[in-house]
């Protein structure tokens, strides 16, 4: 009887290290850095055209990641698409002359949002919790711009 209760606690402990092992895997699979609050603040920005951007795409600043995509909503007012972003406050706030630009990495990588950030004056403001990103640039759509060197080659006919 001893000998079988072992079995069964040694069979619990390895079942119960199995799960444990699961969720860590499941975490980092889902790329989860934490449970609570983090140190972040809000930042938007409208855009005529988001490409493949997704929620949890990268925010970078000259490579270096500050941050990631929130949200993606279609504004009901203008019809465009406005992007919610976290920031780090880490890294400190960035110049209200700063601009957002959605980038892809390499020719036909995933799609990022690159902040580049504009000059500081003395009457410069800081862009801080829930300001809007004015300078913005939209995504490069490779089928449109294939769209319009097949418009152009085709026009040269007549």
């Amino acid at each position: 009887m001893n000998q079988s209760k072992k079995l069964e606690l040694s069979v619990g402990a390895f079942l119960l290290i199995g799960f444990a092992a699961l969720l860590f895997l499941v975490m980092k699979v889902a790329d989860v850095h934490s449970w609570g609050q983090t140190n972040t603040y809000t930042l938007h920005a409208q855009f005529e055209n988001i490409g493949g951007l997704k929620v949890r795409a990268p925010i970078k600043v000259g490579g270096v990641t500050v941050g990631e995509v929130t949200g993606i909503t279609l504004d009901s007012d203008t019809f465009l698409p406005q992007v919610t972003m976290a920031m780090n406050r880490e890294f400190g706030s960035f110049p209200e002359t700063s601009s957002a630009s959605i980038l892809t990495s390499g020719l036909l990588g995933e799609q990022y949002i690159g902040i580049r950030p504009g000059f500081m004056d003395e009457d410069i403001m800081l862009l801080d919790d829930g300001s809007f990103i004015e300078d913005t640039k939209s995504a490069l759509v490779l089928e449109d711009m294939i769209g319009q060197v097949l418009y152009s080659l085709g026009g040269d006919q007549e």
